[in-house]
């Protein structure tokens, strides 16, 4: 079967897929700023697998599984924010369209808040305990530990650290499945978003107020550099101590709801900095060994990756037992 993910990001669109005879079809990553200029682009390539057997996203923060041909404009308010000009955002309503237009093999996957396996009361006041890309991660992170573990799907347990470069997230996983998650706007700040925010703040911000909030007030903003980049936290021993200690309370949260996992799982583009990855190993080892998710391309991120198994798996090949057991 031939299988392609992609990855909707803040930064870019990655895109990773396996063929019939799992030779790599594409490993690649565009930024988001191009394909918001011209959408055509990442459609182009696309064009050039054809035929294929099913696409994997962009689905946003998620809707409960849904082929393209059965997306209603409701479904598209779900997964974007229709009331922002985000370029991330414009992108994907772009491409979701004119993906629909050429009656493409789409799937969209849900986020944390519509799997049935997380506990009906932990969805209580919450709508974003993880977004469809980070539950793509988690896919990955499954495979990753059940082969290395050599262990079954079923029998993973871990929670995942997802630090990409907008957002973080944090995820509990017992059973090879979901049950507990924090996203990027309720929990640690990322390198642009805010994290979780104050109420009292929330309700003092100058109306209307819309996503664009949401991408204030992370890092970048903490060292007071809008041309900063990641690598520059690691000037401000404060700004990686604000990161740190942040996913720490995270995965500390976390443990209420899965008290021995078998590791902490630490992925997503900003690990690639290595003092940011020995912070998180340093905080993180006194909960659980701490593992690296290992990756299955050399350029798309992980939730491309992630999105490449789901899709696989949605056909019945070698990967259904892990959607099957994830409740997607």
């Amino acid at each position: 079967m031939r299988v392609i993910g992609i990855d909707p990001g803040t930064c870019s669109f990655d895109l990773f897929g396996l063929g019939n005879y799992r030779e790599i079809l594409i490993d690649e990553a565009i930024k988001t700023e191009d394909v918001l200029g011209r959408p055509e682009m990442l459609l182009e390539r696309v064009r050039a697998l054809l035929p294929l057997d099913a696409i994997v996203g962009p689905s946003g923060y998620g809707i409960p599984r849904k082929k393209i041909e059965d997306m209603t404009d409701e479904d598209i308010g779900k997964m974007i924010p229709l009331d922002t000009k985000l370029a991330v955002n414009e992108g994907i309503k772009r491409l979701l369209l004119k993906m629909k237009a050429e009656a493409l093999p789409v799937f969209f996957t849900p986020g944390v808040v519509h799997l049935p396996t997380v506990p009906e009361f932990r969805k209580w006041n919450r709508l974003d305990m993880g977004t469809a890309d980070k539950v793509c991660c988690v896919a990955l992170a499954i495979k990753d530990q059940s082969e290395r573990l050599s262990i079954p799907f079923d029998e993973t347990s871990f929670v995942l650290v997802e630090v990409g470069y907008a957002f973080t997230a944090a995820m509990a996983v017992e059973g090879g499945k979901i049950t507990d998650g924090i996203g990027g706007t309720c929990g640690s700040p990322g390198f642009i978003a805010g994290g979780g925010m104050d109420a009292e703040i929330a309700i003092r911000l100058k109306p209307p107020v819309t996503q664009e909030a949401v991408f204030k007030g992370g890092l970048r903003d903490f060292i007071a550099s809008k041309e900063s980049e990641p690598e520059d936290i690691l000037s401000g021993s404060e700004a990686l101590r604000l990161l740190g200690e942040s996913l720490e309370k995270d995965v500390a949260a976390l443990m209420v709801s899965l008290r021995k996992p078998r590791e902490i799982i630490i992925s997503g583009r900003l690990i690639c900095q290595d003092a940011i990855q020995r912070e998180l190993f340093n905080r993180f080892k006194m909960y659980a060994p701490v593992a690296k998710v290992g990756r299955i391309s050399e350029v798309a991120k992980e939730a491309a990756c992630g999105a490449y198994l789901i899709g696989e798996g949605i056909l019945g090949g070698r990967y259904g037992a892990l959607v099957e057991n994830m409740g997607i």
